[in-house]
């Protein structure tokens, strides 16, 4: 039942073709039919008193039948039967990841050394070395969202743009994570393969998680939280930008809202650690049936259609369509 269920065409439209191939082959086998003068002037109950008997056994299976049953299975095979689902061979890897990394004034503070931006380019550099299976992507955004890099196998090149950003080249200020989360689930889901998303920021106004929870419903794909500020006991340099220390009570009602996790920054690799695993704990639990496509059951047609072809190259097996 679940086969039954589950089968359809890759192709439908081809099977408009069986329209003027039926047709065609109306008009061949009315052409074909040597009978068909004599019908119209002789009985049929006394006709068939007249044939031979090899004409009688010839006429029940012709070639012009042959000739429809090929053109019934070529059809069918070129419309793509399929029933099961498979692993597409045109993903490099089965799961993604998406980077979205605040790029404003704020995280140009230095209460985290050398900066909190820096930082976190650092901690890009750690995570994608951790979980160099996943394909990855770089959204960035302040005022406004923007795609760094679509999903890549290629590690240096996303360090490399994440190092050159910057909150001078960001187009327009402000501060629009929900915008970046919901660029970053739209592109994992047009490539169809099971992901996770990494929020890096310093600080999430309340205000945005009303708009937080819709983007998150919207993709449904858990976003795990880095936060890259210290708490109100690190007291930055003189020189450094000033920003607001790290409140971990409303970043934890961020997480929640994302469905996501709450990770802190630390001076060692443990933090990346961590997030790594739920990472890898989201993506797990992803739907299954994502990065795959159907089967074409119609290449498994082509040995039967061969076989009927074979039947026109014996000696009375032609059929004159035209």
């Amino acid at each position: 039942m679940e086969l039954i269920s589950q089968f359809h065409f890759i192709h439908p439209l081809w099977l408009w073709l069986w329209l003027p191939a039926g047709l065609i082959m109306w008009s061949v086998y009315h052409r074909s039919d040597s009978l068909r003068a004599w019908r119209k002037v002789i009985s049929p109950q006394l006709l068939k008193h007249l044939l031979l008997e090899d004409e009688k056994k010839s006429g029940r299976w012709r070639p012009v039948y042959m000739l429809g049953i090929a053109w019934l299975v070529g059809i069918f095979a070129l419309a793509g039967p399929s029933w099961k689902a498979s692993p597409s061979p045109f993903i490099e890897d089965q799961a993604g990841l998406f980077i979205v990394l605040k790029v404003t004034a704020d995280m140009l503070a230095e209460d985290i050394q050398p900066s909190r931006l820096q930082r976190s380019v650092i901690k890009i550099h750690d995570l994608l070395e951790l979980k160099n299976d996943l394909r990855t992507g770089l959204v960035a955004y302040a005022g406004s969202s923007h795609l760094v890099m679509p999903l890549t196998t290629d590690q240096a090149i996303i360090n490399s743009f994440a190092a050159a950003l910057d909150p001078g080249i960001m187009p327009q200020t402000g501060d629009d994570p929900a915008a970046a989360i919901s660029l970053a689930g739209q592109r994992l889901k047009k490539a169809g393969i099971p992901g996770s998303i990494v929020l890096i920021t310093d600080a999430i106004d309340p205000s945005q998680h009303a708009a937080l929870k819709k983007a998150q419903q919207a993709n449904g794909i858990a976003v795990h939280i880095l936060a890259v500020a210290a708490d109100a006991s690190v007291i930055p340099p003189l020189n450094s930008p000033p920003a607001a220390p790290l409140n971990l009570k409303l970043m934890q009602q961020a997480a929640n809202a994302l469905d996501g996790s709450l990770t802190t920054v630390s001076a060692d690799k443990g933090d990346i650690q961590q997030l790594a695993s739920r990472i890898e704990r989201s993506i797990n639990a992803a739907p299954q049936g994502e990065g795959e496509q159907w089967q074409d059951a119609g290449y498994y047609l082509l040995p039967l259609l061969a076989l009927i072809m074979l039947t026109f190259f014996r000696r009375g097996g032609a059929v004159v369509v035209g």
